[in-house]
């Protein structure tokens, strides 16, 4: 894998990488329309209020899409399953796939939350349900 570049967590996105170095999935809840939000911006995209409430997701949801990513400069590095999971609250997010192989990879297929440490950085992933094949 190639080498992951820490992130630089600034004020709209700081309580997400703290929940996962604490091994917890955060997502912020607008204080006024209650909307749900993920990837984080500085105002609510559905009423456009600065006022954020911090909750703790499951972990659990369901593959919506997936690919097959391959490096494209370094060609021995393994491909990895790079999935878009829709959370069982409703927000999507983008992150890898893990202990699961590219035939057994369906759109719906149940998965969890899982973290995992690339090269000292602690990162969110997913693993199936039940384990994978």
């Amino acid at each position: 894998m190639p080498r992951v570049i820490p992130p630089v967590p600034d004020r709209d996105d700081q309580y997400f990488w703290t929940g996962v170095e604490e091994g917890r999935l955060l997502a912020r809840r607008c204080a006024h329309c209650s909307f749900l939000q993920h990837p984080p911006s500085p105002m609510c995209p559905k009423c456009g209020s600065v006022d954020w409430l911090i909750q703790e997701l499951s972990g659990r949801g369901v593959v919506y899409s997936w690919i097959v990513s391959r490096h494209p400069s370094e060609a021995e590095s393994s491909p990895r399953i790079v999935a878009l999971v829709e959370l069982e609250e409703g927000p999507r997010l983008v992150s890898n796939l893990q202990d699961v192989t590219v035939p057994a990879v369906v759109t719906g297929m149940p998965v969890e939350l899982a973290f995992a440490e690339f090269d000292g950085v602690k990162l969110p992933q997913f693993r199936p349900v039940g384990g994978g094949s």
